[in-house]
């Protein structure tokens, strides 16, 4: 196992200095799920849920926990996001969200905590608005799919 970066030699936790490494353009893809019962999906891509239009609330509340990632995540360092897109897919069983996150930024440090956090924020928002009327819905399958630079 490589060194752990966010322990300094006292085995205390800090944040890694990156004063050092060039600005570079990096990207990072999140996916997570949430799903639920088939008829709340259906109220939802016809919006029919009571609180307003469920997945434009979802890209909005995604891209805003992107922006917001150094505040909810103690070492991560403050990015200027160049860009952040949620997307959403509707999977064949009928009864799962797919939500995908692309963040990218020219930065000392790579964006995958702001897309994990972005795919997840717009995964919570789904659930919070449609959580009356579905009390079974799980958000699963958070994972980073990519990051680049160059």
């Amino acid at each position: 196992m490589s060194k752990l970066t966010h322990i300094d030699a006292n085995g205390e936790a800090r944040m890694v200095d990156v004063s050092g490494k060039p600005v570079q353009q990096r990207t990072a893809v999140a996916r997570g799920e949430i799903r639920m019962a088939k008829e709340t999906l259906r109220l939802i891509q016809s919006h029919e849920i009571a609180k307003g239009n469920v997945l434009a609330t979802a890209k909005i509340a995604g891209i805003q926990a992107a922006k917001s990632t150094d505040n909810l995540i103690p070492m991560c360092h403050s990015l200027p996001i160049n860009h952040c897109e949620i997307e959403f897919e509707f999977p064949e069983a009928g009864d799962t969200i797919a939500i995908t996150s692309t963040v990218k930024v020219n930065a000392q440090t790579g964006v995958e905590m702001e897309a994990l956090t972005a795919a997840n924020l717009a995964a919570l928002t789904i659930y919070d608005m449609c959580k009356a009327i579905d009390k079974n819905m799980s958000i699963t399958n958070l994972k980073l799919v990519s990051k680049t630079k160059s």
